[in-house]
């Protein structure tokens, strides 16, 4: 009866992914042995589990022999619920159910370690992975090399065009650069010079930046700056891992034609410039009345503007009327003197001293 049951949980197992490396369905294994109702069943069952595990470690190799933590912890958090969904069902289990529970958990594995060969194991279309996984013999991890399916590292090259004082991206970044087991530096290289028409080496390239961030950003752009920019993924040691290139195209920016320059108008025919003794002789004159007006002000502000109102309405109603020379310069003055004498009476008689006002 043992021997039957080791050897059908052997072939249970021949498909699981690392299941005896999950610490805590070990423990689940122990636990379900231990409810067996004799002892006599617990050690059956805790001898189909060892042997499992053992025939397991045979057959893993079949499918690699390796699991990445991401692929191990959703296979057995998947096992763990439906095995604890089992244990309320079946809270004394013997040795067939033993068998069946191991059943569903073959399909939950088998199905979680599949998608790990297929799609998760070497994503890297292009470039050299190494990558941290589980060795199911050992239960230890290690680091599985995925060679390049192109068998180099160059991955190919990316046309870019901006224009000239506009702003270009190199982002070479892939999901499957996580998966290096030391983290990767990112080199940016440039190479001056119309992009595609030269065969370029090593040393034609200049180093821009190292750093641990995927991409590369040029903005204000000139014409100059086009080339062939390239990202190295490397690590300290020198490792590249994957290389790819971008051919940079700089378009100049259209020429704006100049604006027009402004021009002042041209001055009259028979125009000419000389000095105009009449025009300083009004403009003294007035000078000298705001003078006059500014020191009464000081003792009485309303007077002085009184005053100023009326000689500016009628020096403007004089030059709209008059051609400026000395006699009517002569005029105006007067006309000033008048207006000044006049406020000035009124400020002494009437606003100095309001409380004890005399007219002799």
């Amino acid at each position: 009866m043992l021997l039957i049951l080791v050897t059908l949980l052997g072939c249970v197992f021949a498909a699981d992914a690392c299941l005896q490396c999950d610490r805590r369905v070990r423990v689940l294994h122990e636990e379900l042995a231990r409810s067996a109702p004799t002892l006599k069943e617990q050690d059956e069952i805790t001898d189909i589990y060892k042997g499992a595990y053992e025939r397991y470690k045979e057959t893993s190799k079949e499918r690699k022999g390796i699991i990445d933590f991401t692929s191990m912890y959703r296979a057995g958090t998947e096992y763990r619920n439906e095995f604890n969904l089992f244990r309320k069902r079946n809270p004394h289990s013997g040795s067939n159910k033993a068998i069946w529970i191991v059943e569903k958990g073959k399909d939950i594995l088998k199905k979680h370690l599949d998608i790990f060969i297929r799609d998760g194991l070497c994503p890297n279309k292009c470039g050299l992975l190494r990558r941290r996984v589980m060795d199911c013999e050992s239960c230890h991890y290690k680091t599985y090399i995925c060679p390049s399916p192109s068998g180099q590292q160059d991955c190919g090259e990316h046309r870019v065009q901006a224009e000239e004082g506009g702003q270009a991206m190199f982002d070479c970044f892939l999901p499957w650069h996580q998966l290096l087991t030391r983290k990767p530096e990112y080199n940016f290289t440039w190479a001056p010079g119309e992009p595609g028409t030269a065969k370029l080496n090593e040393t034609n390239f200049k180093v821009l930046v190292v750093t641990e961030e995927s991409f590369w950003i040029l903005n204000q752009l000139e014409v100059e700056e086009q080339g062939t920019y390239r990202c190295t993924v490397q690590d300290r040691s020198g490792t590249v891992f994957y290389r790819v290139t971008f051919l940079l195209t700089v378009v100049p920016s259209p020429i704006t034609p100049p604006k027009p320059r402004l021009h002042l108008p041209t001055l009259p025919a028979g125009y000419e410039y000389g000095y105009d003794q009449q025009a300083e002789d009004i403009m003294v004159g007035l000078l000298v009345t705001i003078t006059v007006l500014a020191l009464v002000g000081s003792a009485d502000f309303t007077s002085m503007y009184r005053a100023g109102t009326e000689y500016l309405y009628e020096f403007r109603l004089f030059m709209q009327t008059h051609h400026s020379g000395p006699f009517e310069a002569t005029q105006i003055m007067r006309k000033s003197k008048t207006i000044l004498k006049k406020h000035l009476e009124l400020f002494i008689c009437d606003g100095l001293c309001p409380n004890k006002c005399e007219t002799e």
